[in-house]
């Protein structure tokens, strides 16, 4: 009997781990099962047992951070002499992941209460809810990659339903398909990856595929295979965190409920592809690194461009996580491993209370379209302005935010985002002119980025009402703000700033968080970039913000009309969406017409042929054995009937009768030989 198989004995450290995962599993059986009506009682439900996860997760975190790390396992099943084991992998990873998931998932349940209450499919909501965070913390602790990829796929499946939560809208629907079969397409390259490694290695377990440096390089996997593994690793990582070009799926997401996206696009679904860089970082070699790069470069400013000129509020955040997923991205492929899941922390809590506070917004401006009888679309930035009076600690705590956002000091996001900003041109240090391009490519994204927040701000809090336009009469009254908006909007507000992370709000290589990951090839600071790239992002994000106080609030400034090449570019996602649409889409569906046709008139047909042919050969066949077989059969019976017959008549019973035939035969016989 195969035992339990341990690399150390840390019983309490498991039950944790369990318990964090499935607690949310319990709320989902609960709530499917038990709880039969729609009230508060389900959500409750949910948001105490996600409660529960954070606490076991906090626990958990203070028991394993900087500590060996704790890996557990049964055997699962077999392939032949190949066993196959299911178990928990705890290290900083882990357990960051752990409390990073459920403390995002406890305030966007709490959250949810209020945004949700209304709602007939209230029960429902919070069934995918606890479902979704119950696959998310069971991936980030799965120990070998066949069981990370269930869980990969499950995390998939759920955010498929949150999506299309609302399913009688047709966006919604669409929305949701639209990433489920986006993802698929990563998932694929996902499981290629494992495949490959599974063929060489003959093992699927985490520790023994990564734990070991001589696994890849000259001494293992090396060559085309491993430049294939990782790039198909990475595909997979494309998909889930919204990396160009499978980033599509995510701004069309947003017509899942606010609370959705908080969760999904901060810390959860969009981050599991960041973990999984992570998580098979050894699997990367040069030339995958260098994609990776180049990726997450591109696509953190292509994004930021993007959000320059939308006006739905959900989706410039939906284009700005894009963006920071890219910073993330491009910080694994230039070795920055630390300060990757760095900004992978802070941001889940920035850009988490930034679309709580956008689900504030809509909120209000759905209840002005309501009470003012008004055809307006609630997410269009452009009837808003002046918000800062009816929603002041939306207004603060927003601001608090999107400081983060931008990477002002003080706050968190100066921490994380300088570690990239920095490491990108140590990185490109020494080398060619053309490695600067990715240094100086995040060095302007993150001006863009301070530009669209900026705006962004202005035009829903500064200023007058766009509702002015149609009711000149119109009066903002301060709003009463749900507690359960602003309680767990305050929570995350507190870790937006620099003291959660670190003591010093300027130097990121104290922090906790970054030298819990440092890695061996790590610079210290010992070069002018550790002082000049801080002082120039911050001293050029002044007057840039300013730039967009000017033209948005003070309108003294045209500087950006809505015209010309770049305006388009931008406002119509560098046509992106409509180059899938016109060309993959209906390229896709010409294809799929001409296969159909084929299968119809030519597949279709031919086994119609067949079948007409055993249909028309059937007929002949029964004709034959009706008219010729059958008949000569009956034929034989009856003549047969008929003999039979003529000797029953002889068969009297009577002696005389037989002697007189016997007599009359004789006289026959006789005669005949006479004759002859």
């Amino acid at each position: 009997m195969e035992q339990l198989y341990q690399i150390q004995n840390h019983s309490t450290e498991i039950q944790l781990t369990l318990a964090t995962v499935l607690f949310p599993f319990a709320a989902f059986i609960t709530n499917f099962l038990v709880v039969k009506t729609a009230s508060r009682t389900v959500g409750f439900i949910s948001a105490i047992c996600i409660l529960l996860s954070l606490i076991c997760s906090v626990i958990l975190f203070f028991k394993i951070w900087n500590h060996a790390p704790v890996h557990e396992q049964i055997l699962w099943f077999r392939v032949g002499n190949i066993k196959i084991y299911a178990g928990l992998l705890l290290n900083n990873l882990s357990v960051l992941m752990l409390g990073l998931v459920s403390a995002i998932a406890l305030a966007v349940h709490i959250y949810s209460l209020a945004y949700i209450r209304h709602d007939p499919k209230f029960r429902r909501y919070f069934r995918y809810l606890s479902f979704f965070c119950f696959a998310m913390l069971a991936l980030v602790v799965a120990d070998n990659l066949l069981l990370m990829y269930a869980f990969w796929e499950l995390v998939g499946f759920a955010s498929y339903l949150l999506i299309g939560f609302w399913f009688t809208w047709e966006k919604a629907v669409r929305a949701s398909k639209k990433a489920f079969v986006m993802n698929r397409i990563g998932d694929l390259g996902f499981l290629i990856g494992i495949m490959i490694l599974f063929t060489h290695f003959h093992t699927f377990d985490l520790i023994q595929l990564f734990g070991n440096p001589n696994n890849f390089g000259a001494n293992g996997l090396s060559g085309t295979w491993l430049t294939v593994a990782g790039i198909c690793f990475f595909l997979g990582a494309t998909a889930k965190s919204a990396q160009f070009p499978l980033h599509t799926w995510l701004p069309d997401a947003m017509e899942g409920p606010t609370a959705v996206s908080a969760l999904i696009h901060a810390a959860t679904m969009v981050a599991a592809g960041v973990f999984l860089l992570a998580r098979v970082y050894p699997v990367f070699n040069a030339d995958v690194k260098m994609i990776i790069t180049i990726t997450g470069t591109f696509t953190a400013f292509m994004a930021a461009t993007i959000a320059l000129t939308q006006n739905d509020l959900k989706k410039i955040l939906a284009y700005s996580t894009i963006s920071q997923l890219g910073f993330m991205v491009a910080a694994m492929g230039i070795g920055a491993y630390s300060s990757a899941l760095f900004h992978l922390a802070t941001h889940a809590f920035f850009k988490c209370l930034l679309f709580l506070s956008a689900g504030v917004i809509i909120h209000e401006m759905q209840h002005l379209k309501e009470k003012l009888h008004l055809d307006i679309d609630p997410q269009n930035i452009l009837y808003m302005g002046g918000l800062r009076k009816i929603l002041p600690f939306t207004f603060v705590v927003c601001i608090i935010a999107a400081l983060a956002l931008i990477g002002f000091p003080l706050t968190s996001g100066y921490l994380s985002k300088d570690g990239i900003l920095i490491q990108a041109f140590e990185w490109a240090e020494g080398r060619s002119v053309l490695y600067k391009i990715i240094p100086i490519s995040i060095l302007i994204t993150s001006w863009l980025t301070a530009f669209y927040i900026a705006r962004l701000l202005f035009k829903v809090f500064w200023g007058e009402s766009g509702l002015k336009e149609m009711i000149p009469t119109l009066e903002l009254h301060p709003s009463a703000e749900n507690k359960f908006f602003t309680v767990p909007m305050l929570f995350l507000s507190v870790f937006c700033l620099f003291p959660v992370f670190s003591l010093n709000p300027f130097l990121y290589e104290q922090s906790w968080l970054f030298r819990g990951f440092l890695t061996a090839n790590y610079f210290e600071r010992e070069n002018i970039y550790h002082t000049l790239i801080p002082a120039a992002v911050n001293l050029f994000t002044i007057p840039v913000v300013y730039l967009a106080y000017l033209r948005y609030v003070k309108q003294s400034i045209n500087w950006f009309p809505k015209t010309g090449f770049l305006f388009r570019l931008s406002y119509n996602h560098w046509y992106i969406d409509r180059f899938y649409q016109n060309q993959v889409v209906k390229t896709v569906v010409w294809i799929s017409k001409k296969f159909y046709g084929f299968d119809r008139l030519v597949i279709d047909g031919f086994v119609n042929l067949l079948a007409k042919t055993g249909l028309f050969l059937s007929r002949i066949s029964a004709w034959i054995d009706q008219y010729l077989v059958d008949s000569t059969v009956n034929f034989i019976a009856f003549r047969i009937r008929d003999l039979g017959s003529f000797a029953r008549s002889f068969q009297t019973g009577k002696v005389q009768q037989y002697l007189l035939t016997m007599l009359i035969f004789i006289l026959g016989i006789y005669l005949l030989k006479t004759l002859i």
